[in-house]
């Protein structure tokens, strides 16, 4: 067993409550880990680095097979859409100031496009 399914099976509690898509696969797919992490890192680097930008807590949640970030999953990749803001903006329920929008490859590595990226909508 992987660190990453010791980590998932300890956080849900491992046992038969588990969803039947984990039951089959065991983990969360190590292309959507990829993607979430492919997608987070270019939305740091187009906001202006992490001195000045922190995307949504969910686009550092990569064990959850159901993420809130994650918008869709299909044979054209993967679409995140999330909030961002300066650095503790979240912790200090201030208002986010950037919405993005964006389309990782089917295999995680590469952004496939920047669907939106700007004052949130």
């Amino acid at each position: 067993m992987g660190w990453r399914s010791l980590v998932l099976l300890i956080g849900l509690g491992a046992g038969p409550g588990l969803p039947p898509a984990l039951q089959a696969q065991g983990l969360v797919p190590d292309s959507q880990v990829r993607a979430i992490n492919t997608a987070r890192n270019a939305a740091v680097n187009t906001n202006g680095g992490l001195s000045v930008y922190r995307p949504a807590k969910c686009m550092f949640e990569t064990t959850k097979l159901t993420n809130p970030c994650l918008t869709s999953n299909d044979q054209n990749g993967y679409v995140f859409s999330f909030l961002g803001g300066p650095p503790g903006w979240q912790q200090m329920n201030q208002q986010p100031t950037v919405q993005t929008q964006i389309r990782i490859s089917t295999d995680g590595r590469t952004v496939e496009q920047l669907i939106y990226n700007g004052a949130p909508q």
